[in-house]
């Protein structure tokens, strides 16, 4: 085996998210053939969070990894989660005290691939420095197999990242604003990277809400209560190929169903 592929997701978003998920990843499965399938899970719970049912459901349909992001604890009941099942991770920058880890490792067919989970800073607070996180671990990671999901506001912020880790990993994909980029690339010294993978989520909607309680809250500057949108679920995703003998990556692809 020259290569192999990574299967990753975006942000889940509640119940149509989860639904759109789970049918179609026997399909994806069947088309690209993926070794390792990882998913954002944080706003897969009503649109806000994870809970341990859904995440439970995740990993029994075959999936690797969950990657989590400024939702991570939203639901309480996820806490012992996280401390108690390895393969569920939040950003590494928050603090060292908080529950779960930001750092996991999966082996299949003699790969290690190390998955982490980083917050940018840009329009976020409570984060430490995302570029000064990846620098600690990349003196900690022995496998030259690494994926990162970097849950970001800002598009800057993720472009400065993944020119930060190129060469050092071989994916950098771009989380947390819903919206699917078309700026997928491998950078000079071997990353792939995306700004923004987009979301598995309901459509139509706004960015997961539904649209006519956003279009109110912008006309009328109103306190509203979001609620994910009661429609069909949308996938979107990414593919991408990387060579086993220098986890160098080969080619990313789009997905959006």
């Amino acid at each position: 085996m020259e290569s192999y592929r990574i299967l990753f997701l975006g942000d889940i978003v509640g119940r149509p998210g989860r639904d759109a998920v789970l049918e179609e990843l026997p399909h994806l499965r069947q088309e690209f053939d993926p070794l390792f399938t990882i998913v954002n899970g944080e706003n897969s719970a009503a649109g806000v969070g994870i809970t341990p049912k859904i995440a439970d459901e995740l990993f029994a349909n075959k999936v690797d990894v969950i990657t989590l992001g400024n939702h991570a604890y939203n639901k309480r009941e996820i806490c012992s989660y996280l401390d108690s099942h390895s393969t569920i991770i939040r950003p590494i920058n928050y603090p060292k005290s908080n529950p779960g880890k930001g750092l996991c490792y999966v082996q299949k067919q003699g790969i290690e691939l190390a998955v982490m989970n980083i917050h940018g800073q840009v329009f976020m607070d409570g984060y430490d420095n995302p570029f000064a996180a990846f620098d600690a671990l990349d003196k900690e990671i022995q496998t030259h197999h690494r994926f990162i999901d970097f849950h970001a506001e800002a598009t800057s912020e993720k472009v400065a990242f993944g020119f930060h880790a190129d060469g050092r990993a071989s994916a950098v994909v771009g989380t947390h604003t819903h919206i699917q980029t078309a700026d997928e690339k491998i950078l000079p010294q071997g990353t792939a990277y995306i700004t923004d993978v987009g979301m598995c989520g309901p459509f139509p909607s706004v960015i997961g809400m539904d649209k006519d309680i956003i279009l109110q809250k912008f006309r009328t500057s109103m306190p509203t209560r979001f609620e994910v949108a009661n429609e069909p679920g949308v996938i979107c995703g990414v593919v991408i190929d990387v060579k086993v003998s220098t986890g160098a990556a080969l080619a990313i692809q789009r997905i959006q169903r």
